[in-house]
């Protein structure tokens, strides 16, 4: 059973005091961050990404890249000795020619299997924002939303509130 817990917004006006808010609760050993930037900002990524484990969409890229490679060969190989097409005295299965289709589809189940991760991973389509977004992200405003437990949402807000936050809330 998933422990409880409950999300702490902190809306910032600049990146320094982001980034600083961002240091703070990784020393203090919060993990679960998101942070809402209105620009793309290299430090803030570099932080965020510094303890994000590696994505998952790359085994769905391999698995399907290997599928799609094996299906390549299986079907020409197959289509070859079912239909016994010989060509030009060479035994029908010929590796050369199917490394065409091998390729092609390697490539084409290797995409569809990343948009399949993108989709399932990232949980998309999703019809309703976050709770924790605030349209001012969009303009002006940073934010970091804090996912803790409940006993600990009160030293989350101090931290916030400390680092430089506008705005505190739950």
């Amino acid at each position: 059973m998933a422990a409880e817990t409950t999300s702490v917004l902190g809306v910032f006006a600049h990146v320094d005091t982001t980034l600083q808010a961002i240091r703070d609760l990784r020393q203090r050993g919060f993990a679960d961050l998101t942070v809402y930037s209105p620009v793309p900002v290299e430090e803030i990524e570099e932080e965020v990404e510094r303890v994000r484990p590696l994505s998952r969409v790359r085994l769905f890229t391999l698995i399907g890249g290997v599928t799609g490679t094996a299906t390549g060969f299986f079907l020409t190989i197959w289509s070859s000795l079912k239909w016994e097409l010989v060509t030009g005295g060479k035994h029908p299965v010929s590796i050369p020619p199917f490394v065409i289709i091998g390729f092609e589809l390697t490539i084409l189940f290797g995409g569809l299997a990343t948009l399949l991760a993108l989709l399932v991973l990232g949980r998309l389509p999703k019809l309703r924002p976050s709770p924790t977004y605030d349209p001012r992200f969009t303009l002006d405003r940073f934010g970091v939303a804090v996912a803790c437990p409940p006993d600990r949402a009160g030293d989350v807000q101090t931290l916030l509130a400390g680092a430089g936050a506008e705005e505190v809330r739950r």
